[in-house]
């Protein structure tokens, strides 16, 4: 009897240990799942994405399949910005990379490149038909290609399709899930294309001209019917210079064109030599109001997303040119 109770109590105790680890071992799993956001991660596909304007769509097309990181926030320009060791390892921890490409991310051609050895790593400008982008010194540009695709929300919804492709093809098993939340962004997308057009159809043709700090809106001018003129070039990284300033000030006069746009990424202070110069000549230029060009607005705004981005930008435009 007296063994048998023994017996009885040392399997009980065993029992217990290893009910006690199999506990210990599924909280650790659950903690070791976080990611430094303290979203649940395990299982998940680990996507870091350069500007605000990828990050986003990732997220709409991903859903909780996904897991995204985004390189650069708001008010940060992407022609200037260099990857920390920080951002690096963001590059480095990540299933999927997506990228703008076209050379908008300058300084970091290098890096983008020798991550695609080791890992998916995809330009969302790639499934844009090239014959369709502007190009060149016939527009003006210091680079090959205009890299500011977002602007025309038909090439942004080529974006979104290289983007939702590239997730069924690295996670087949959530693929139906992929592409139902991209058909409904598609959705979005193509009501907000007719939505701008719209909108601009408002302001008298004669006033459609868009004067910003630097030359982002080429592809909006384009596809919404606008006259667009940048102080500088296509990238920030070229300042622009007493001639520009001159020049543009002088069309301006001639034009009797009365308001002018900063842009939240780009410092203010050239486009405000225009302002004062026309001012000298008897000419009166007013603000009419911040454009998000290189970067959406803060997380957690409306204007923190690409379609809320666009609505600002269109709303901002029309109220102060109509």
């Amino acid at each position: 009897m007296y063994k048998s109770t023994v017996h009885w109590n040392g399997a009980i105790h065993r029992l217990f240990l290893v009910v006690l680890i199999i506990s210990c071992f599924t909280i650790l799993s659950a903690c070791g799942s976080k990611n430094s956001d303290g979203e649940a991660g395990e299982g998940k596909i680990k996507v870091t994405a350069t500007i605000g304007m990828i990050t986003d769509v990732v997220k709409q097309v991903g859903g909780e399949h996904v897991v995204v990181t985004g390189l650069m926030k708001a008010g940060v320009d992407p022609h200037l910005f260099k990857a920390s060791e920080g951002d690096i390892n963001k590059l480095d921890q990540a299933d999927i990379i997506f990228y703008n490409g076209l050379h908008l991310e300058g300084k970091m051609i290098e890096i983008l490149e020798k991550m695609a050895h080791k890992k998916t790593t995809v330009a969302v400008s790639d499934n844009i038909d090239h014959a369709t982008l502007r190009t060149g010194a016939e527009n003006g540009m210091d680079t090959e290609f205009d890299p500011h695709i977002w602007f025309n929300v038909k090439h942004w919804m080529k974006a979104t399709e290289s983007i939702r492709d590239t997730l069924v093809k690295e996670d087949p098993t959530h693929a139906d899930d992929y592409k139902r939340n991209a058909d409904s962004y598609l959705k979005q997308l193509q009501e907000l294309d007719a939505e701008v057009a719209d909108k601009i159809n408002t302001i008298p043709e004669q006033s459609r001209v868009l004067v910003t700090a630097h030359d982002a809106f080429g592809y909006f001018g384009d596809a919404y019917g606008m006259k667009v003129m940048g102080l500088q070039g296509i990238s920030t990284a070229s300042e622009a210079g007493t001639r520009d300033v001159t020049d543009l000030r002088d069309y301006l006069i001639e034009n009797k064109i009365k308001a002018v746009f900063v842009e939240s990424s780009v410092p203010r202070k050239a486009i405000d030599a225009v302002i004062q110069g026309a001012a000298e000549k008897g000419h009166e230029l007013i603000i009419g109001g911040e454009l998000f060009s290189d970067a959406m607005g803060a997380e957690g705004t409306t204007e923190g997303t690409y379609i809320g981005m666009v609505r600002h930008n269109v709303d901002t435009i029309v109220n102060a040119l109509k």
